[in-house]
């Protein structure tokens, strides 16, 4: 039997900030690194000492460095090594296959989404958004880890749905159209909100939040977010080789305008499947999967 919270009002940015808390510490090291890679005056020792600062995710990263992903058979054994044979240039796609590795570990039990299901979509996801951001025009980086993290949110409304009741407020399709509206019942509050509360408060590019408030694009407005729209996009490429959510499948339809808000054409999307499909496998093999 599913339950809800309450129709009680929006969730406390307290509470949202208390239960982040309790996710790893990945996503911070992912901010910190994007500040990094922003700063053309970054050196690569100011990389590692920063992956240095959590021993489990460092040996996830110098893990992942040894696959063929990253070149492999080059014995790597410590985080220094790791970064200086990736350069900058590889950087965040190290961290971030390592981090959604981490990231998807448990299920999120009110969404009925697997671990290995929130895994694939999150790194699907990431490899498709930084694939279509090149013809777009939009800067790769930016759009890979907007859709890498755009459900932290998922992970900390379930936290909060399984901690506050003995029987968890499950999402159910046959109640609720999409994840949205149940969140909205449920929390007072929406995923996508919170993911890019935390974003903000984080400390990654305001550009970031911004693009999940939108990337629903729920709202006619929406379609103003070149980068929004960019990663809707790239979860309905995810959609199509059934890496998507069940709550959110409704939202991912690529329609004309959703391409023309962000200039692509349907000839670019042979290129960026190629590209998405050898990315994602390549990770799947780097974690093992």
């Amino acid at each position: 039997m599913s339950t809800c919270l309450s129709d009680s009002p929006t969730l406390p940015r307290e509470r949202i900030l208390t239960i982040s808390r309790t996710l790893p510490a990945d996503i911070r090291v992912l901010s910190k690194l994007t500040e990094l890679l922003q700063n053309m005056d970054s050196e690569l020792d100011e990389v590692a000492e920063l992956l240095r600062g959590d021993v489990t995710l460092a040996a996830k990263i110098v893990r992942v460095s040894n696959s063929a992903m990253f070149g492999g058979g080059r014995a790597i054994a410590t985080i220094e090594e790791a970064v200086q044979c990736v350069g900058f240039g590889q950087i965040l796609k190290l961290v971030g296959t390592a981090t959604a590795g981490r990231l998807s570990e448990n299920t999120l039990q009110c969404y009925d989404i697997s671990a290995k299901l929130l895994r694939d979509n999150m790194l699907y996801g990431a490899f498709a958004a930084e694939a279509l951001a090149r013809p777009a025009g939009i800067d790769p980086r930016l759009a890979y880890s907007a859709a890498l993290l755009r459900s932290v949110g998922l992970m900390v409304l379930d936290r909060v749905g399984r901690g506050d009741s003995a029987t968890a407020p499950l999402y159910s399709a046959t109640r609720w159209p999409d994840y949205l509206s149940w969140e909205k019942r449920v929390f007072g509050i929406s995923s996508c909100e919170v993911t890019a509360l935390l974003l903000d408060e984080w400390n990654f590019p305001a550009d970031m939040g911004a693009a999940i408030r939108a990337h629903y694009v729920s709202d006619p407005g929406d379609t103003a977010n070149p980068l929004g729209v960019l990663i809707n996009v790239a979860n309905g490429m995810a959609r199509f080789v059934s890496r998507s959510f069940q709550g959110e499948d409704n939202l991912w339809t690529i329609t004309p305008e959703k391409l023309a808000a962000v200039n692509l054409t349907e000839a670019d999307f042979e290129p960026a499947i190629v590209k998405t499909e050898s990315a994602f496998n390549a990770a799947m093999q780097a974690l093992g999967a």
